[in-house]
């Protein structure tokens, strides 16, 4: 027994030894670092609220450590190939990535993805919280989420929503609402956020879920009228009530944004890089230039931004089953 006890203390004595010059290294990587551009990957397209968010903090932390950092925009498959190349990265930091709600939907309900959201990629922050417009063509005689909802049932599968695409975040917007209120609004997928306005401006769809920044000037022209938001609570960026409060008690989507890296970086890296836009989104300028699309900076730990994407994923999980929900897989 005794013997058993000195083999187990010398072991575990060789095994810290044999961590420390790991341990080490690691340190002072993250003491020097960045020492070479850094790559910020979007895997959504140019002038996108994703792009703008990613574009002011790249900016911000060029500025702070005199390395570039340069925003890619890798689009396709619904946000999944930007995440995959930040998967399959050399994990030392230098390649980051900027992901929104929609790409836990996309963990949700896809099983073709190359990757796991929440095994081969960590949260480095929460960036912002924002809201979606819910807007419908002026025609549709409601001015309430309680007065459409009523119209709904008065009215079955005589209504339809439109958004980005099948599995979008826009798409299970609507998808909750008819859950939650007992309705049967036809969803019509579309590709991309652009083609749902025109879409319902020549009658198609009546309904919509959109960004601030995407349906502002032609709620402001009269084509389109905003009803309510998908928010938690009121935003002062526009006056409008919350579905919640406005007819359906416990509706809550956020089109949140955030930054992740492979799971595989170094924590003191990802604690420097958290350090680093945590201080960046509490400046004045990036929460007024973040304003412009109804975004509010977060700046949660790492800790806090994975256990959201946790709880995310496993929201619409729950809506995909208890709606029995079609998948369309890409």
């Amino acid at each position: 027994m005794h013997e058993h006890k000195i083999r187990v203390i010398t072991a575990c004595c060789a095994a810290a030894f044999a961590a420390a010059p790991v341990h080490a290294a690691q340190t002072d990587a993250a003491a020097a670092y960045p020492t070479k551009p850094i790559r910020f990957i979007v895997p959504f397209a140019p002038g996108a609220g994703t792009d703008t968010t990613a574009r002011t903090l790249a900016q911000k932390l060029s500025e702070k450590w005199g390395q570039q950092v340069v925003v890619d925009n890798r689009t396709g498959a619904g946000g999944a190939i930007g995440v995959d190349t930040t998967a399959k990265a050399l994990p030392d930091g230098y390649t980051i990535c900027l992901i929104s709600a929609s790409n836990t939907v996309n963990s949700a309900t896809s099983d073709w993805l190359p990757y796991n959201l929440l095994k081969d990629l960590q949260g480095i922050t929460q960036a912002s919280s924002l809201f979606y417009v819910m807007y419908i063509h002026p025609s549709l005689p409601v001015k309430s989420t309680k007065e459409l909802i009523a119209y709904a049932k008065a009215n079955p599968g005589k209504l339809n929503f439109g958004s980005s695409g099948n599995n979008t975040l826009q798409h299970f917007s609507g998808e909750l609402l008819n859950h939650m209120a007992g309705i049967k609004i036809v969803h019509v997928p579309y590709k991309g956020t652009a083609a749902v306005i025109p879409a319902m401006l020549s009658g198609e769809v009546q309904l919509g879920f959109g960004s601030l920044i995407g349906t502002r000037a032609q709620m402001q022209a009269g084509r389109l009228r905003g009803i309510a938001i998908t928010a938690g609570k009121r935003s002062p960026s526009i006056d409008l009530p919350t579905i919640a409060e406005s007819g359906l008690p416990g509706y809550e989507v956020d089109q949140w944004y955030g930054v992740i890296t492979s799971s595989k970086v170094a924590r003191p890296i990802v604690n420097k890089l958290n350090a680093a836009m945590v201080d960046a989104l509490k400046m004045p300028d990036v929460a007024n230039r973040l304003a412009s699309d109804g975004s509010t900076p977060v700046g949660s730990s790492p800790e806090q931004f994975n256990a959201h994407i946790r709880a995310e994923i496993a929201k619409w999980k729950k809506l995909v089953k208890e709606a029995n929900l079609p998948i369309h897989n890409q």
